[in-house]
């Protein structure tokens, strides 16, 4: 079993992924600055389960502090990093670029020249599907040129992955860069469309529906994601000069119109719709090719959308419930 950094442990799916490893038998360090793009509470809670555990060693640091960061870290003998933290959303990177370019690349650069300067040999990076853009050709391949990001938010990703690359060359680290495809399920983010419009729906209130529908998202259950990032851990304890980009997605886009109707049949409720002009930097579609990280990682996405939006319903309501009740 080996010690693993997670960074962005408190988050949606770095919480989730923390609770895995330990279970399996991994001893995790977390890192989580609570950024306050979301409630606070929100990760505190996530990470009820696990902060108690002996296994796990945490610390409120913020990647952009470099020295700081490896001050904490540095009598730790960390084996491999999965690098989660980073600032999301592409619509509010358009209003704030220059804190998504330090979140998400300065806070990436410093975590890579921890690896250098301390020997740490592997890591798993999250990127995003948002560096594909408005591409026509699909489904999404990890060949295919990601050279026209339409969102900050996109750039900061891409810009990673090449500084990636760049260690991997220079310092033969061993990296794969995990692009994420629209992850959902219980813990999602509040600010994303499925957490938010099942809490509209409920409430009965509007729900934005930009465009006139017909935009897609390859939406991927939390469980299928985690299962892709323990493979890519396991690809990189047993290889050497790895460098590799794959797609974890789930190969079945959903429409907008679709997405609202799963959401109203698990509720019980009928959405009332405000229709409204598609936004800048959202793109069309995202339709993963997950034929890569099927052969090289063994993934292979279990959940289906209509199953994964009853789950996270379910616990829309508890949590919903239990929030109310404690307030």
């Amino acid at each position: 079993m080996a010690i693993i950094l997670v960074t962005g442990c408190a988050g949606f799916i770095g919480s989730h992924l923390t609770e895995r490893l330990l279970s399996d038998g991994h001893q995790i360090v977390g890192i989580d600055n609570f950024d306050p793009f979301y409630d606070r509470n929100v990760k505190e809670r996530n990470m009820r389960s696990f902060l108690e555990n002996p296994s796990f060693q945490f610390f409120e640091l913020d990647l952009i502090d470099g020295p700081e960061m490896e001050k904490h870290l540095s009598a730790i003998p960390i084996e491999a990093i999965v690098h989660l933290a980073g600032k999301a959303g592409v619509r509010p990177s358009i209003a704030a670029p220059h804190s998504y370019t330090k979140a998400n690349i300065t806070a990436t650069q410093n975590i890579l020249e921890m690896m250098r300067k301390r020997g740490i040999r592997k890591m798993a990076f999250a990127s995003s599907s948002s560096v594909y853009g408005n591409t026509k050709e699909i489904p999404f391949h990890e060949k295919q040129d990601v050279s026209n990001p339409i969102s900050p938010y996109a750039f900061t990703k891409k810009a990673c992955e090449l500084a990636t690359y760049t260690y991997h060359s220079l310092y033969d680290l061993d990296i794969i860069n995990m692009r994420f495809f629209t992850v959902f399920g219980p813990r999602q983010r509040p600010d994303l469309a499925i957490h938010k419009f099942t809490k509209l729906i409920i409430n009965k209130e509007e729900i934005p529906m930009f465009g006139d529908g017909s935009s897609s998202r390859d939406y991927t259950y939390f469980e299928d994601t985690v299962n892709g990032i323990c493979g890519a851990l396991n690809y990189l304890f047993e290889h050497e000069k790895v460098y590799e980009i794959v797609n974890l997605g789930n190969n079945k886009p959903v429409k907008l119109t679709a997405m609202i109707s799963a959401i109203e049949k698990a509720t019980g409720e009928k959405a009332i719709i405000k229709q409204l002009p598609m936004q800048a930097g959202d793109v069309d579609i995202t339709y993963a090719n997950i034929e890569k990280a099927k052969s090289m990682l063994g993934y292979n996405p279990q959940y289906s959308f209509e199953d994964g939006v009853r789950n996270f319903v379910e616990w829309y309501k508890k949590t919903a419930l239990h929030n109310s009740q404690s307030r």
